[in-house]
């Protein structure tokens, strides 16, 4: 099983999702497990994961069955010297058992070691890393993803599950 995670913030409060899919090409979730979590911690410039992370590992925790790849909205390394980024982080709390995909809409810095990957008609990159696997092997992965964009289908319904959830539509 594979997930596809996002989490969002408001005030004090954060939701965090995790979509759950078998196939690469899969269109539809076979579950979907939102938390909403207070007193998330504050924004800290450069450490970026000591907010994130909690969440997603809130929202992991639910998930019954085995899982073969977790996709966060990030990167797992930054920088050419390989700074651990929120997908590192991740990886190395699930004991770097299961592989981390980083999916990020920006480039980071032009050294970050991510490989750039168009979808649909988009002019503009997701820039994939990865810790676990090959970061070639996580980027045609992403690229074969379902959805006719840019963002594929179900780390899209990933980020809105989120938003519904903080606006309290869940």
């Amino acid at each position: 099983m594979k997930a596809c995670t996002d989490v969002h913030y408001g005030k004090d409060l954060g939701s965090a999702a995790c979509v759950l899919f078998h196939e690469w090409t899969d269109s539809e979730a076979i579950d979907e497990i939102v938390k909403v979590i207070r007193g998330v911690a504050p924004y800290e410039s450069g450490r970026f994961y000591r907010r994130e992370l909690p969440c997603l590992l809130e929202v992991l925790r639910d998930v019954r069955g085995e899982l073969e790849v977790v996709i966060v909205d990030g990167y797992v390394r930054l920088g050419k010297d390989g700074s651990p980024g929120l997908g590192a982080h991740l990886y190395q709390a699930l004991d770097e058992r299961i592989p981390v995909i980083g999916v990020a809409k920006r480039v980071f810095r032009q050294d970050a070691p991510a490989v750039p990957v168009w979808r649909g008609n988009s002019r503009k990159a997701l820039y994939v890393s990865a810790a676990g696997m090959e970061t070639s092997v996580a980027a045609e992965h992403v690229r074969i993803m379902h959805g006719p964009f840019r963002i594929p289908t179900l780390l899209k319904r990933a980020d809105t599950v989120c938003r519904q959830a903080l606006r309290g539509e869940l």
